[in-house]
């Protein structure tokens, strides 16, 4: 069968954007696998499938695969991914979208600039969320691996990530701690790493390395998790630039029970059709 996509990035994390609307698809892991290889299929970081939902009262529904195959909760740069196509394909005309996902509902707004701004829920703290093998919560953990013994924070944003602080983004160890870090015998459902340079109060750099795509250039819930996260420490004020390594994103945080709010772009970069 002739698959067609859309191949979208938000700050270089890039996707494969199938319409499963208009076109009958089973994702398998397997066939996440060859599309996301960059080498025999098309290429991307991950992959999003987007569907019709099954209430009433929300516009859409959405899978995520990594390019590992494996089907995960969240992605905040693909949300913003998904505002744009669903009306580049002339699937609604509303600049605000409700989208149903594994780990809850999400709501898109898009801005007059083009920019989108989600509503990516509450920051849960409780490690059982994550899911995280720790006693109780607190503002920080003490992993040990190898020789080593860090210091991270750790928050669900409908998917776990934890964080740990730098002095300067440009040494942090991220391809030699990351792959260590996302399999650690505390996650059983694995974790995304963020390493996190605080430059003031409202703004900070960050590297993240995803659960299943390894570093990207830029990770949504990894922003809003890093943001949170300092905030939760008392070293961020309620609304940060985050400086990633392929452009800027806007977190926002009142604290509590309140959503975290993440804004930035969203490009298409082309269509095609591949052969499955």
């Amino acid at each position: 069968m002739n698959l067609n996509f859309t191949k979208m990035h938000g700050l270089g994390n890039d996707f494969v954007v199938i319409n499963a609307i208009t076109q009958n698809i089973e994702i398998t892991s397997k066939l996440a696998c060859m599309i996301a290889d960059r080498r025999f299929g098309i290429g991307c970081d991950q992959i999003l499938i987007i569907q019709k939902s099954t209430h009433t009262d929300i516009d859409f529904s959405y899978r995520i695969f990594n390019a590992d195959g494996g089907e995960v909760e969240q992605c905040g740069n693909g949300a913003r991914c998904f505002a744009h196509f669903v009306r580049e394909e002339g699937l609604t005309n509303k600049r605000e979208i409700s989208v149903e996902t594994i780990s809850g509902t999400i709501t898109l707004y898009i801005e007059e600039d083009g920019e989108v701004r989600v509503n990516m829920g509450q920051a849960n703290f409780d490690p059982a969320s994550l899911p995280f093998s720790a006693p109780s919560m607190a503002p920080t953990y003490q992993l040990k691996f190898d020789d080593q013994n860090i210091t991270v924070g750790a928050v669900s944003m409908g998917n776990p990530h934890i964080v740990y602080k730098v002095d300067n983004i440009e040494h942090a160890p991220v391809a030699e701690w990351g792959p260590i870090l996302e399999r650690h015998s505390s996650f059983p459902k694995r974790v995304n790493v963020g390493f996190m340079e605080i430059l003031s109060r409202t703004q900070i750099r960050l590297r993240v390395y995803e659960r299943g795509a390894g570093e990207t250039l830029a990770c949504g819930t990894g922003a809003c998790a890093a943001v949170a996260i300092g905030i939760f420490w008392g070293e961020l004020d309620s609304r940060v630039d985050v400086l990633l390594p392929a452009g800027r994103l806007t977190i926002e945080w009142q604290k509590g029970e309140a959503p975290v709010w993440m804004t930035g772009p969203a490009t298409t970069v082309f269509k095609g059709t591949i052969k499955i």
